[in-house]
This record gives C-alpha cells, structure tokens and sequence, in this order.
C-alpha cells in the first residue's frame, strides 16, 4: 500500500510542473519581454539620431542670419518685401550670388517693393524692362537669382562667371543708369558684411 502511495506521489511530482508550464499566469511576465527590450533600444537610437540631425548646423545659422539681416532692413524701412529674407538667401546661395544682391536690386528698383512694376504682377526688381510678370514674389526671386547666377542658358552670357559688379553693369549699364552698381553696392554694405570675397566697387 505504502509503495502505491509513493509511485502516486511521484507521479504527482511530474504532472504539476507540467500543468503549471501550459498554464497562463498573470504575474508572469511573458517571453515578449526581450523584444520589447530591443524595441526600445531602437527607438532610443532613432531619437538620438533625430536629435542629431536637429542639432544646429553652423551653415543654417549663418543662412538664417542672412534671412534676418535682410528682413530687418526691410521692416525698419516698412517694404512691403520683408519676410522673404529667407527666400533671397537661399535663391543667392543656390545661385553663387553675395546673399544681399537680390535685396539691394529690389530696393533699388522699387523701394523694397513700395513701387514695383504697375503694368505686370509681382516684379519688385525691374526684371525685363517691367514688361515681365511673376506668379508671386518667390517666383520673381527665383527667377531673377537663376538669370544672375548665369544658370539660363538664354541670358548666361550676360551673367556667367561674373563678380557682383559685372553682374551689376550687365543688368543696368553705366550708359543707361549712371553708377547703378555704385548704387546698389552701397545698399548692399547697408543690409549687412560679405564674410569674405568682398568685391571691390573698382572690379570690372
């Protein structure tokens, strides 16, 4: 009797552990721990990533700097262009051009926009003898940084590989404005310092 007893206990022994791994318990964590683990890891590494790419980059703070010079010269003198600072500096910089050309022309031409073309739409800069119009103000400023920076094959050998004032003397001739590029080249000392190859007004 005491030895059917005890086979009965050890087989009991057996079937528990067996019982007790194919029945869910709450409390137990479940094995998808590790993976959340690794998950977690990931998007760690992914934010680390996108704070790294967030993270100032010198040439958008002197690029926004630009922006900001541009538009405080705008705002002081109440033209009607200012907030499309931004715009005109990154035009300039696509373009090869000194980031206050596009302003300094628009001043010029029509008091920052005050006295833009009357006959076409948006043209602050005299673009084509004020016979040219523009679907906005950043079509203008695209239009005209592409032209001055020699990139349309129609007009680039007026404006390619030319320093500030040969691009200058090429939009308005002496002949035709007197000291145009004297002119504008002085707004443009007003607007803000070229960091480096400044051009002389006695370039030709």
């Amino acid at each position: 009797m005491k030895k059917k007893n005890l086979i009965r206990f050890a087989q009991s022994l057996v079937i528990l552990p067996v019982m007790a791994m194919s029945t869910p318990i709450s409390n137990i964590p479940k094995i998808e721990l590790p993976q959340n683990v690794l998950v977690q890891k990931l998007n760690n590494t992914a934010n680390g990533l996108l704070a790294l790419n967030q993270a100032p980059d010198p040439a958008v703070k002197i690029l926004k700097a630009k922006a900001e010079a541009i538009d405080a010269y705008f705002r002081e003198r109440d033209m009607p262009l200012v907030g499309t600072g931004l715009k005109m500096a990154e035009e300039a910089e696509k373009n090869g051009l000194d980031w206050r050309l596009l302003a300094a022309i628009a001043v010029r031409e029509s008091t920052g926009g005050k006295f833009e073309c009357k006959k076409v739409p948006n043209n602050p800069f005299g673009w084509g003898s004020c016979k040219i119009g523009f679907k906005s103000d950043d079509h203008a400023i695209e239009t005209v940084a592409r032209n001055l920076g020699g990139n349309n094959p129609n007009t680039a050998y007026h404006y390619d590989d030319k320093t500030t004032v040969q691009i200058l003397r090429a939009y308005n001739p002496p002949s035709i404005v007197p000291r145009y590029a004297e002119q504008v080249i002085n707004i443009m000392n007003d607007i803000g310092e070229l960091e480096a190859n400044k051009d002389s007004i006695s370039n030709t």
